[in-house]
């Protein structure tokens, strides 16, 4: 090699260098890639909710509650100086809507995550798309065990205690208070009813159910099914309805003469919300066995009651305080949690590590379970019982799992609210 051949070499070794050497300080400057949804200030969040149509009686409340205590931490500084804002979408409780609705937020809107998106038919259909899209989703409005399938659906997470472990402790309690007795089933024909059936059965056994009826949410006329519970001597019946069907059919058992013992899903016993649907009718709920893990929106001397409440009056005074008011709050309060502990630097991939690792404390009675293996929601359940104009809590927390565990009471005190009504990171 030659003076000149050498000197050539050594040029473009040195020109690529330099060139190496800009490309290393080009990516020192680059900022990281955005994050949909989320800016220095806001902090975009998409919903489906059954503003109209078969769910909305009493769902419509659940996202406006959300949304006020939002307005409540956006107006005391947000989580890390962001502000949240939630945007949920009617889908009518129809499947095929809920696919456009979503598709709508994530595609167009460029939403950081779903929140809360309510119904078991509803979501099912978008958990496919949430996952290709790697969006956060978060804390569904349903207790179906589809949510709860971490390496299928890794960005998907419960809410609600489900179907299987409700039916399960509704069962315990109709084994222990009412034995003897026939007992019926009547439950929305998908997850929903199945889930809670499966649960029920494991702990009377097959048998012991005597007559099982179901419906559809597009077809309000329940009178062939009340009927056949009433023909088969039902004494017991376990109903797996959304607030609409419970009120149906404790109507039209009335009209025939038909008075069981009724004893009701979580997301359809809201005494408040039946009682308006019901009107003169309320007095048909007297005696009633529901469940629920959130604190009773009419005991006033529950703190967390008492915060919420407060904050309502003031974000969101025109709609009802009642069992949905609170659920949706108790969301927002989890989804804000889940935003501290994911930290200043919010990407997607931090939120649902910060969700996995689970920890969360508030105002519910039952566990969370989220961890990477585990993305059911809540555990348990207590008993409430409908005596005059009242749905009180009785007997204590209930936990099991949604396979052949048992039924074993949960003894874990909540804690506090914070004196500021926001969690701390």
């Amino acid at each position: 090699m030659n003076a000149l051949t050498r000197r050539g070499v050594a040029l473009a070794a040195a020109a690529a260098l330099l060139t190496a050497v800009a490309a290393c300080s080009d990516d020192a400057n680059t900022p990281p890639a955005e994050v949909p949804g989320v800016s220095a200030t806001e902090i975009l969040v998409g919903s489906h909710m059954p503003l109209t149509g078969p769910a909305a009686a009493g769902y419509s409340e659940i996202a406006p509650a959300s949304k006020a205590y939002f307005d409540y931490v956006n107006a005391n500084g947000g989580v890390h100086g962001r502000k949240i804002n939630y945007k949920f979408l009617d889908d009518g409780y129809n499947p095929a809507n809920t696919q456009t609705v979503v598709r709508k937020l994530v595609l167009e809107d460029k939403v950081f995550a779903i929140l809360n998106g309510l119904g078991t038919p509803t979501h099912t259909g978008v958990l496919d798309f949430l996952k290709t899209n790697r969006v956060p989703d978060l804390f569904v409005a349903s207790g179906s065990r589809s949510w709860d399938q971490p390496s299928k659906y890794p960005t998907t997470f419960g809410f609600n205690t489900d179907y299987t472990v409700e039916g399960k402790i509704l069962a315990t309690h109709i084994k222990a208070t009412y034995a003897g007795k026939k007992v019926c089933f009547f439950g929305q024909d998908d997850d929903f009813g199945r889930d809670s059936l499966v649960g029920v059965e494991q702990v009377l056994g097959a048998g012991a159910v005597v007559a099982k009826e179901k419906y559809v949410t597009s077809n309000t006329n329940v009178a062939p099914q009340i009927g056949a519970l009433k023909a088969a001597g039902c004494e017991v019946v376990v109903l797996a309805t959304v607030p609409g069907f419970t009120a149906l059919s404790m109507g039209t058992a009335a009209r025939i003469g038909f008075k069981p013992q009724w004893v009701v899903s979580n997301v359809g016993s809201d005494y408040q919300t039946l009682a308006k649907t019901l009107g003169a009718g309320k007095v048909l709920l007297e005696g009633m066995i529901g469940v629920s893990n959130l604190p009773s929106p009419v005991d006033a001397a529950d703190p967390w009651t008492a915060m919420f409440k407060k904050i309502h009056d003031q974000y969101n005074s025109a709609a009802p305080f009642n069992g949905n008011a609170v659920y949706g709050m108790s969301v927002a309060y989890l989804f804000v949690q889940s935003l501290q502990a994911a930290g200043k630097d919010l990407t997607r991939e931090g939120l649902i590590a910060a969700v996995e690792k689970g920890g969360f404390k508030g105002p519910w009675y039952a566990p969370l379970r989220f961890s990477k293996d585990d993305h059911s929601g809540f555990g348990g359940h207590r008993l409430t019982k409908v005596s005059g104009d009242s749905q009180e809590f009785f007997g204590p927390v209930y936990e099991t799992d949604s396979e052949s565990g048992p039924v074993n009471e949960y003894g874990e005190q909540r804690p506090t609210p914070p004196a500021n009504s926001i969690p701390s990171a």
